[in-house]
């Protein structure tokens, strides 16, 4: 039945099962999908976290991603840069040019994290609203701020700034790997670790666990629940913040008022398959999920490219609901 329905497919031209082309570019998709991957995997961190403290789902962090993909931009343009040109920069001040693009769209998206929680969500604590109400806050949240970038920056993606062309550093079996694959690659695995550091290793982070383990036995214990879910946005977005550099470095035609919706998705698709309220599981989800998507493009088209991303996660539900590593933020260690 099965391969009947895949020739019919095949026949009808609705997929282009073409093997030989997923083994030729077998490692060149690895590549690109971990590099795509480990941009997932620092936004899913912010679903993951704010989940695994709050048990809520942010579906407006995908437009926190957005704001520090702006903040990136605009900071490329207030230094001088100019839409279309390739300028020649030398490397003191091409990496102070990208420290500062970071550090602004790190400290806009932790800010504006900041600020949903206690504009959108602190207000519903206080008043004991269901689970529900979170949710549709959060939906209505995300479609507020894209509406008002489509409203003061129009439809159009910003003019590309790219101060960065992709150079190939080296090959692995004939792929191509450039250095901003690998600036992506091991940026979301320093971050990953600090993260996972700071969660399982300070005192902050020991009242992170504390709060997702059992919240009113922190509160008891001295632990500022407010203070918790506040850091919890804010680690989130700064993790977005970066995150949105390297997005804009790798698309530098990124910055467009609904570019965070899809991105977002995939991003909470990596929490889940991961093990949502599992920092490495965000991590780990990302990245299988970059690579699975870009071998799935080659295999069947690149149409089906974020068919596949969906596809996965239930096909990995189905046979663990918990995701790949299932442990809960609360019984994370090191």
């Amino acid at each position: 039945m099965i391969t009947h329905v895949t020739s019919v497919l095949a026949q009808d031209g609705l997929i282009d099962f073409n093997f030989e082309l997923l083994i030729d570019r077998f490692w060149a998709n690895t590549i690109d999908g971990l590099s795509y991957g480990s941009i997932y995997a620092l936004v899913a961190i912010g679903y993951t976290l704010v989940y695994g403290v709050l048990r809520l789902i942010n579906f407006a962090h995908s437009e926190i991603f957005v704001i520090g993909v702006f903040a990136a931009y605009f900071t490329f343009a207030s230094l001088g840069f100019v839409p279309g040109e390739s300028p020649q920069l030398g490397l003191f001040v091409l990496i102070g040019s990208l420290l500062a693009a970071g550090l602004v769209a790190m400290a806009v998206s932790g800010g504006s994290a900041v600020l949903l929680e206690r504009v959108c969500y602190r207000p519903l604590r206080k008043r004991g609203a269901p689970p529900l109400v979170f949710l549709i806050t959060a939906i209505g949240a995300s479609f507020a701020i894209q509406q008002i970038f489509l409203i003061t920056l129009g439809a159009n993606s910003q003019p590309t700034i790219r101060l960065l062309r992709p150079t190939e550093v080296f090959e692995i079996f004939g792929a191509r790997v450039t250095n901003i694959q690998i600036m992506t690659v091991v940026a979301a695995i320093v971050l990953m670790v600090v993260a996972d550091t700071f969660v399982n290793r300070t005192r902050l982070g020991r009242g992170v666990r504390a709060v997702s383990q059992d919240p009113a036995t922190a509160t008891l214990m001295g632990v500022n629940r407010e203070r918790v879910f506040m850091l919890t946005f804010l680690l989130g977005g700064v993790l977005a913040g970066a995150a949105a550099l390297f997005y804009i470095m790798t698309i530098p035609a990124a910055a467009v008022y609904n570019g965070g919706f899809l991105l977002g998705i995939k991003a909470f698709t990596a929490a889940v398959l991961g093990g949502i309220g599992n920092l490495r599981g965000a991590l780990l989800g990302g990245l299988v999920l970059g690579v699975v998507e870009n071998y799935g493009q080659s295999f069947f088209g690149g149409e089906w490219r974020d068919v596949i991303a969906f596809v996965l996660l239930i096909v990995v539900l189905m046979f663990r609901p918990t995701g790949i590593l299932g442990e809960s933020l609360a019984k994370a260690r090191a």
